[in-house]
């Protein structure tokens, strides 16, 4: 198994949020392991982004965990019932990091199905189907991630990331796919920043 180490996100977060399509991310919930492929992502640099939690230098105690090591596995709660993963980029103690906003279950997608819908894979509608994982909070729900995750550092049994799992017939896939580029969603508080075009995705 060839897992994503520190080296991959102790760079720029721009790059490695490009650099990210097309991984796979692997969840372990209490030995029930499901697998996604990352088809969405977003770069937050909070030097420059006002956009991201530790702009400036904040810090308190929800941003804390962007000036942690690279890899770490940053949680946070939106509107109150919804959770958004992200993993910290660049050297401990400057705060950046990555959003995974979207990923498509490739290994056991019922299990996910049964935790966003109550229902396995094969039964979900075709609405369903199409908002499966497409968005933050739909992601985090399908595969159990929640605060408690929040500081996991990188390498973890129960999240962590792969280039590819030969076990599963799930093959690494080549580097420099092509993406589009976009505006960051859901950040209209952000003043200049909401036209950075630091989203980015697959068509798949």
């Amino acid at each position: 198994m060839a897992r994503l180490d520190e080296k991959f996100f102790l760079r720029d977060t721009v790059q490695a949020a490009q650099d990210l399509l097309g991984r796979y991310l692997v969840r372990d919930d209490g030995g029930e392991l499901m697998v996604c492929r990352i088809t969405e992502t977003e770069a937050y640099v909070g030097a420059v982004d006002k956009a991201c939690h530790a702009y400036g230098g904040r810090r308190t105690p929800r941003t804390e965990t962007l000036y942690a090591a690279p890899g770490t596995a940053y949680v946070y709660l939106i509107y109150g019932m919804y959770h958004c993963l992200n993993f910290v980029t660049g050297p401990e103690d400057v705060a950046s990091a990555i959003l995974v906003r979207g990923c498509t279950p490739v290994y056991n997608a019922d299990a996910v199905a049964l935790r966003r819908f109550g229902v396995t894979a094969d039964k979900m509608s075709a609405y369903q189907r199409k908002n499966f994982m497409n968005g933050p909070g739909k992601l985090c729900k399908g595969l159990s991630i929640d605060w408690t995750l929040n500081a996991l550092p990188l390498g973890s049994g129960a999240l962590y990331l792969v280039y590819e799992l030969p076990e599963m017939g799930l093959e690494r896939r080549p580097d420099g796919l092509p993406f589009h580029t976009g505006k960051r969603i859901g950040i209209d508080y952000a003043e200049e920043a909401i036209d950075f075009p630091w989203r980015f995705w697959l068509d798949e």
